[in-house]
């Protein structure tokens, strides 16, 4: 067929005008199998017994091992693990209860050695480690789709896409730390895994074909090393503080999210559950200093807006007795560049520096078929940009900038790629900015007109 969908060979194509021809529909594509466990659905492991015997299955295995694990996020305040899923070509799949035990040092050992697999790594390793469990290498379908330019990298779709399969996900956001856990979720759980070590393989070969092999050894090697970075004044992420204004506003949206998240923390829920930020920023922007007029605020609401309405108001009287100097100023502490948007008018030649790096790096980026932000982490290009190499010797700008990305965390196939593009952005940065022309017959900009004739 050719890119029309006509026969090679035809000359003219049905004209759906012409009486006596029709067009005919196009076929509907037939939709994927759905995928089911190949070998049954596992037991709970949550006995002594249990887990000696999972340790002895897994150690016992073949090739890697694919490992998943589920939080309670939208539940819990903890991001602990509720279920930790494995399966090994030789040992089937195991599904843990990491709840059950004190320690799980020797499903440690029994993983000592194997190269993991996982999806989205940086989702499960914290949980993980918390546990004990630390992988020696690993390799997270997630990242492997990115490099290779999927559009879409969630593991049901990458299945579909990459091993023709059909996986229900509607189990992705429960509760994991109910107990019992019912069957379909554990199904759900079981498959996750069941479906990693096919997908590894596959996109393991694309990487190879497609040369990014190496680049993806390096991601993988970083992730090793990945520890969550705790946020700093988090606060500040609280939903819909845009409409504070002042900065005693800012100091009640503060002492409020801290007082909540101690209570979500205690109680170890979602502090969402207790109130929501819609409840917070209301009672920002109203002030009030008493249990009744904080209760009549419109918007003040929440499963715990009345059972703790005395530490609301306790904090909200400690924000108002607070001297102008301790209250939150409306841009949050940072040790990095300003934003973006500050940048023209801070250090015009650096926003030119940026504008310039932004264009050439997604251009690159397309070429690869890469996501931009997997070419170059765009806050490692803030930091070198907002205060670049001072040499402007291309050679040693181009050691220089290398030598800055590596320091910031950049790998070396990033620099490699990314490295002469953000050099060249800072030595035409420099230049001086193009003049426009002037008409025809009018003096340059700072001459002096002909005088009249006459």
């Amino acid at each position: 067929m050719t890119d029309t969908d006509q026969p090679q060979g035809t000359d003219q194509p049905n004209d759906p005008e012409e009486p006596g021809t029709t067009t005919p529909e196009p076929e509907a594509e037939p939709e994927r199998p759905l995928l089911t466990l190949r070998e049954g659905l596992p037991g709970i492991t949550d006995t002594e017994p249990g887990l000696a015997e999972a340790c002895a299955a897994i150690a016992a295995g073949t090739g890697p091992v694919a490992i998943d694990a589920e939080r309670a996020s939208g539940y819990r305040y903890s991001s602990r693990a509720y279920l930790i899923q494995l399966r090994r070509e030789g040992s089937g799949t195991w599904l843990v209860d990491p709840i059950a035990f004190e320690s799980l040092a020797s499903l440690a050992a029994a993983l000592e050695g194997t190269d993991w697999i996982l999806h989205a790594a940086t989702q499960d390793l914290p949980c993980l480690a918390e546990v004990g469990l630390r992988p020696g290498s690993l390799f997270d379908t997630e990242l492997a789709g990115r490099l290779l330019g999927y559009p879409r990298v969630g593991l049901a779709t990458l299945v579909e896409t990459v091993l023709g399969g059909r996986m229900k996900k509607e189990h992705s956001a429960v509760d994991w730390s109910r107990r019992p856990l019912p069957e379909p979720w554990l199904e759900y759980a079981a498959l996750d895994v069941e479906v990693l070590v096919e997908l590894r393989a596959a996109l393991a070969a694309q990487l190879v074909e497609a040369g990014k092999d190496e680049w993806a050894r390096q991601e993988f090697e970083s992730l090793l090393s990945f520890a969550a970075v705790p946020r700093v004044e988090a606060w500040r992420r609280t939903s819909g503080m845009h409409r504070i204004r002042g900065r005693r506003g800012l100091g009640a949206v503060r002492a409020l999210w801290e007082a909540r998240d101690q209570l979500a923390e205690r109680r170890d829920v979602t502090p969402g559950r207790i109130i929501p930020d819609s409840a917070i920023v209301a009672a920002a922007q109203a002030l009030p200093t008493d249990r009744d007029a904080l209760l009549a605020v419109k918007g003040f609401h929440g499963r715990g807006a009345e059972r703790y309405a005395s530490r609301w108001v306790a904090a909200l009287r400690a924000v108002a007795e607070l001297d102008e100097s301790e209250l939150p100023s409306r841009a949050p502490r940072s040790d990095g560049p300003p934003l973006p948007r500050a940048w023209a008018d801070r250090d015009p030649v650096a926003a030119r520096r940026l504008s310039l790096a932004r264009v050439a790096l997604t251009e690159l980026a397309e070429q690869q078929g890469l996501p931009v932000e997997n070419v170059l982490t765009p806050d490692y290009l803030r930091r070198l940009l907002w205060t670049p190499p001072a040499t402007r010797d291309p050679s040693s700008l181009a050691v220089a900038v290398g030598a800055a990305l590596s320091a910031l965390g950049a790998r070396d196939w990033q620099i490699d790629l990314a490295g002469p593009v953000v050099t060249e952005a800072i030595l035409e940065a420099d230049k001086p900015a193009p003049q426009p022309e002037q008409p025809a017959g009018q003096p340059e900009i700072g001459e002096p007109a002909d005088p009249p004739e006459g």
